[in-house]
C-alpha cells in the first residue's frame, strides 16, 4: 500500500509574517480577557445603562440587517443579472461606504436626512418626521455602513450560481418573479445568510456614523460602541466589560451562524 504524499512544509519566509499577523490580531483580544475585572463582572453587567445599551444595540442591528436584506438583495440582483449603462459606476458607489470614514458617512446622512437636509427638510415639513438623534437615525446609520457587505456577498453568490436552473424554469413558463422566488433565492441562500451575518456584526459595532447622525443619548441612541467610548473616559473598567460583551456577542453570532450557513455553500 502506497503512502499518501506528505504535504510540503511551508517556507519560513511565509510562516514568520503569518505568525506576526496572527499575534497582531489575537493579542489585543487577549488583552481584554487578561485585564477584565472578572470579580465584579456580574455586577457591572447588571447595571441599567449596560443593559439598555445592549438591548438597543441588538434591536437596531437587527432592524438594520432587515433593511439591508430588503433593499440589498434586489440591488445585488440588479448588479449581477441586469446589466445597464453605468453598472460599474453604480457598483463602485455601492461599495464606497466600505472605505468611507464612518464619520463622513454620518455627515453625509445629516446633509441629506437632517432637518435642513435635501430630503429631511421635506420629511419634517410634510410629515413631521425627524430622523437625526433618534433611534430610527441609529438604524439608518447602521444600514448605510452595513449594506455593502450584503450586496457584495449576494452579488458574488448570484454570479456563481448555475443559470441553467433559471433557464429551465423559464422554458416551463415560470414568470420572472416566480423564478426569482422559487429558484434564484434558494440557490443564493448561503450568500444571503453570510451577508446578513456580516451586516449584523458590522451594524453592532458601528460607531462613527451613529454618533455623528444620531448622537449619544442613553436609552435612545447610545449603543454599545458609544457606551464603550463614553465609559473609557470616566471608568476604564466599565469600558472593558462593555467591550467583552461586544466581543462575546460577535464571536457567538459568527460561530453559530456563519459556520452553519456559509460552509454549506462552499
Amino acid at each position: 500500500m502506497s503512502r499518501a504524499p506528505e504535504s510540503p512544509r511551508p517556507p519560513l519566509v511565509l510562516v514568520a509574517p503569518a505568525l506576526v499577523g496572527l499575534a497582531f490580531l489575537v493579542l489585543p483580544l487577549a488583552g481584554l480577557l487578561v485585564r477584565a475585572p472578572w470579580t465584579t463582572l456580574g455586577t457591572r453587567l447588571a447595571q441599567d445603562q449596560v443593559l439598555d445599551a445592549l438591548r438597543l444595540s441588538l434591536l437596531t442591528a437587527t432592524l438594520a440587517t432587515c433593511l439591508c436584506v430588503l433593499f440589498g438583495v434586489p440591488l445585488a440582483w440588479m448588479l449581477a443579472r441586469a446589466p445597464f449603462p453605468g453598472v460599474r459606476l453604480v457598483r463602485a458607489l455601492v461599495t464606497v461606504p466600505l472605505v468611507l470614514p464612518p464619520v463622513v458617512g454620518g455627515v453625509a446622512l445629516l446633509l441629506v436626512l437632517g432637518r435642513r437636509g435635501l430630503v429631511g427638510a421635506h420629511l419634517d415639513a410634510w410629515f413631521g418626521i425627524t430622523l437625526p438623534f433618534t433611534t430610527a437615525g441609529v438604524v439608518l446609520a447602521e444600514t448605510f455602513v452595513a449594506m455593502p457587505f450584503l450586496v457584495i456577498s449576494v452579488e458574488g453568490a448570484l454570479r456563481a450560481a448555475d443559470l441553467r436552473y433559471e433557464e429551465a424554469a423559464a422554458t416551463l413558463g415560470a414568470s420572472r418573479w416566480t423564478i426569482f422566488r422559487r429558484v434564484t433565492l434558494p440557490l443564493v441562500a448561503p450568500g444571503v445568510a453570510a451577508g446578513a451575518v456580516l451586516c449584523w456584526a458590522r451594524a453592532l459595532g458601528e460607531f462613527g456614523a451613529t454618533i455623528t447622525f444620531a448622537g449619544n443619548f442613553p436609552g435612545r441612541t447610545q449603543t454599545m460602541p458609544l457606551a464603550v467610548y463614553l465609559a473609557l473616559e470616566t471608568d476604564p473598567q466599565a469600558a472593558i466589560v462593555l467591550s467583552l460583551v461586544l466581543l462575546a456577542v460577535s464571536v457567538a453570532v459568527l460561530a453559530a451562524l456563519r459556520d452553519r450557513w456559509v460552509s454549506t455553500g462552499t
